[in-house]
């Protein structure tokens, strides 16, 4: 074989390869996301981040994953490209996104997850953080305007297994994520709880378990999983709400917690085993958190407006770019209890935070662990059963739901078409009423004059059509899902 420079350009690589940016990194089939495409995405990352001088040639960049079969593959095509461009490989092993965020934002450095998040195993993707934090919208498409210089026989060897040049595991970050909850929150302060961590194939699981006993409680393993499962915060699989009842209930079980595989997207539970909505719980861990100024999308609940428990609320497109960009800006204007959470519960703190004599460093990126903690110790310090802490927000529920294998240019010539108000009248006015407002925000937001909701809009992230529901009840909003995913499937 006889070695020749190929030069790729990015964007066209994007649309050639199917590995676009979504809403958070770049995703793809895992059959797609070969070799060469993950090392030149990586090397455009850092090449960028050199021409920006936000790094220095020599500089080291942190590397993570998931449990995914393809990530440890992709995981070593991201540690080519790092050690080619000149830069040095810290192996975090499989960690969550936010500790490898974490410990990479302490140091100065670069870092980079490889994660396809909640979605299929069949799919994967990479996450791209620079020393400040995550990339953000014009990061990304600065990065989608690079060219890279790649050896021909890299690709020519896309087929074969690349040589291992991972290190060895660096466990620094790990501990350093571990050690963060354990010094801001009170010694022992979960004593007497008695805790369900549903394991499954997250990364955060083991730490889950290092953390909840390392502040005094009880904390139960439970649904160990050696495969891939897809656990998605916002659309819960029948078949976790289930095994939620019957642990918390079979075990006595105060809560139940868990995350999604990359650990940056919460769950927990009440007592009796029923999942709270990621955009309730950000409520409750911004109350606990004292935040002042709340940034969220415009698909998340309204409760946290009409609760008047923080002095400023700002709305953004969905997606963790578009929320800390509006942090970055709200700091900017002088404000100084800065936070956000998006509906699937990851929750981002922008400012430190000083509470019982500690300080919380500020980590803006979704975090997972943060919010069962604070929950807990929110009840705790009101005297509350979950339950009853979530009865004292405004009564607004909310349910999503999904189409899978829906194909974006469909979902975008509906609803463009949807935008027009006697359109979205003719679909939904006769179960729902008439329209009150529009909002395009992000997709289309239609309200109701009886204050229902119904909101769709595209994944950013895989093929899927997303469609979100709120109502003054839970029934009501369950069924207004119910309906409006029966009169989606129309439109395939």
């Amino acid at each position: 074989m006889s070695e020749n420079t190929i030069n790729l350009n990015i964007s066209e690589l994007m649309q050639s390869s199917g590995v676009k940016f979504g809403t958070s990194g770049a995703r793809g089939l895992a059959s797609d996301m070969c070799n060469h495409v993950c090392y030149a995405y990586t090397l455009a990352f850092l090449q960028y981040l050199l021409d920006e001088k936000l790094i220095q040639a020599g500089d080291s960049v942190a590397i993570a994953g998931d449990y995914r079969p393809s990530s440890p593959r992709i995981m070593n095509a991201v540690a080519h490209a790092i050690q080619d461009i000149g830069c040095q490989i810290i192996n975090t092993g499989f960690i969550p996104t936010p500790a490898v965020a974490y410990f990479a934002m302490q140091q100065g450095i670069a870092s980079i997850m490889v994660t396809g998040s909640h979605i299929p195993d069949d799919r994967n993707g990479i996450k791209f953080y620079k020393p400040q934090g995550e990339i953000l919208k014009q990061d990304e498409q600065a990065l989608c305007r690079q060219s890279v210089q790649i050896s021909s026989l890299l690709i020519e060897q896309d087929n074969a297994a690349w040589a291992q040049v991972l290190p060895a595991l660096n466990d620094t970050a790990r501990q350093l994520y571990i050690q963060r909850y354990l010094d801001f929150f009170p010694k022992d302060c979960l004593n007497g709880l008695n805790i369900g961590i549903y394991q499954h194939s997250t990364v955060l699981r083991d730490i889950m378990k290092d953390v909840v006993e390392g502040l005094g409680g009880s904390a139960l393993c439970l649904g160990h999983s050696d495969h891939f499962i897809p656990v998605d915060t916002e659309a819960i699989r029948p078949e976790d709400v289930a095994l939620a009842q019957q642990w918390c209930k079979e075990y006595a079980l105060d809560a139940l917690i868990s995350a999604d595989g990359d650990g940056d997207r919460p769950l927990i539970s009440n007592a009796q085993g029923e999942w709270l909505r990621g955009d309730v719980a950000g409520i409750l861990c911004a109350q606990y958190l004292q935040a002042e100024s709340i940034v969220t999308p415009i698909s998340s609940n309204s409760a946290i407006e009409k609760s008047a428990y923080f002095k400023q609320v700002i709305r953004t497109r969905i997606g963790s770019p578009y929320v800390i960009a509006a942090m970055n800006e709200s700091m900017q204007q002088g404000e100084t209890s800065v936070m956000g959470y998006e509906a699937n519960g990851g929750f981002l703190i922008a400012t430190d935070v000083v509470l019982h004599g500690q300080t919380l460093t500020a980590l803006p990126t979704r975090d997972a662990i943060i919010v069962p903690l604070t929950i807990l110790l929110l009840a705790q310090h009101q005297k509350k059963t979950i339950t009853e802490l979530t009865q004292t927000l405004p009564p607004r529920f909310t349910s999503s739901g999904r189409l899978k294998d829906f194909p974006n240019p469909i979902s975008a010539e509906k609803l463009q078409a949807m935008q027009d108000t006697s359109m979205a009248e003719t679909m939904f006015g006769q179960y729902f009423g008439k329209v009150s407002n529009i909002d395009f925000t992000d997709g289309v937001r239609i309200t109701f004059e009886n204050d229902e909701i119904v909101h769709l809009r595209a994944s950013g992230n895989a093929p899927e059509l997303r469609c979100y529901n709120e109502a003054n009840t839970e029934a009501r909003a369950l069924t207004m899902n119910q309906t409006c995913l029966e009169l989606l499937e129309a439109w395939r």
